[in-house]
């Protein structure tokens, strides 16, 4: 039986978003693109996503592994193409035009100034049949949500990470630690690490645990994030990154930061309302007068807690468990 054109479309369309991950935290100041080109006979031409540092692109890269079994064929794109001229590579609307691809179909349109809905108009003066796929646009967005928050807020995207006892402790009374959580859900969170160019602690942290902050899984070692640290004296040690405020992560290079501790940096990010994304672990266990995971966050208003967070996904890593809350954002 043949797959309806539309299902056909929206299947290749999310494997296009999904090949975009490939590239996450290691493609700034780019974004993590994923392309997929079919030929005119619907079999897999050409796949790629976004290189290392920005280049190549996605759509160059499957244009170069299609050849001439691009022409007539159809692109599948997370983000619209680029139209503007780069000394780094080439304009991935011309190599389109140029391959002669029949069909662009579009996740996202791009907010950067430079193209936002000029590669769409390129491909279109040039014959080419563009659709942009409006009911893709939230999976591609959150898997680019690095790219798409310094678009819009001169940031990186920021991920909390809290691991917890039921009642919400960190640590024992003395500051013991390890472990809250088991193997499992330690190892998730090393795959988190390796998912984010950036990753922060405070002076307390630094000095209580001497943490290492790599990434301890198998193939991923080298994908640890680069340190920072959250002082107000503004200095850091050796290899570290430092920074005085919260605030400050806007000058940070990468566009995904993953904030690690303790309880008051948790309390002054959230504060200053730059969290976008929570990641809960949450141990099969009890403290009592322990360390609290979070300090005073400035809430007066008990109503003003309530419509802030979004429950968006839920894991078991047997004991413990895994939600995730993305912050509700307007616009």
């Amino acid at each position: 039986m043949t797959t309806p054109p539309a299902k056909a479309d929206a299947a290749w369309l999310a494997a296009a978003i999904a090949l975009s991950e490939r590239g996450r935290a290691r493609t700034a100041p780019n974004p993590s693109v994923g392309c997929i080109l079919i030929d005119a006979d619907g079999r897999v031409a050409g796949r790629g996503w976004t290189g290392a540092c920005g280049r190549p692109h996605a759509e160059a890269v499957a244009l170069a592994q299609a050849g001439d079994r691009a022409r007539g064929g159809t692109a599948y794109v997370s983000l619209e193409p680029c139209a503007h001229v780069s000394p780094r590579g080439p304009c991935c609307t011309d190599l389109l035009i140029a391959a002669g691809v029949a069909r662009v179909l579009i996740a996202a349109g791009d907010p950067d100034v430079r193209t936002n809905g000029a590669g769409i108009t390129r491909l279109r003066a040039a014959g080419i049949e563009v659709a942009v796929a409006a009911a893709h646009a939230p999976q591609a967005r959150a898997a680019m949500a690095g790219f798409f928050t310094r678009q819009r807020a001169a940031r990186p995207f920021v991920t909390l990470k809290l691991a917890t006892s039921l009642d919400g402790c960190i640590a024992l009374a003395d500051g013991t630690s390890r472990w809250i959580t088991g193997p499992a859900a330690r190892a998730h969170a090393h795959l988190e690490r390796a998912r984010h160019e950036l990753i922060l602690v405070g002076r307390g942290t630094l000095e209580a645990d001497e943490p290492r902050l790599d990434v301890r899984l198998p193939g991923l070692e080298a994908r640890a994030p680069q340190r920072v640290l959250l002082s107000s004296a503004g200095a850091a040690p050796e290899g570290w990154l430092a920074i005085r405020t919260p605030a400050e992560i806007a000058a940070l290079p990468g566009d995904h930061l993953l904030v690690e501790g303790g309880a008051r940096v948790a309390a002054a990010f959230l504060a200053a309302d730059l969290v976008d994304r929570l990641l809960l672990y949450r141990a099969p266990i009890l403290i009592g007068g322990g360390l609290p995971g979070l300090a005073d966050i400035g809430l007066t208003d008990l109503a003003a807690a309530h419509g802030r967070w979004r429950l968006t996904d839920t894991r078991d890593f047997a004991p413990d468990r895994l939600e995730v809350y993305e912050r509700e954002r307007a616009g």
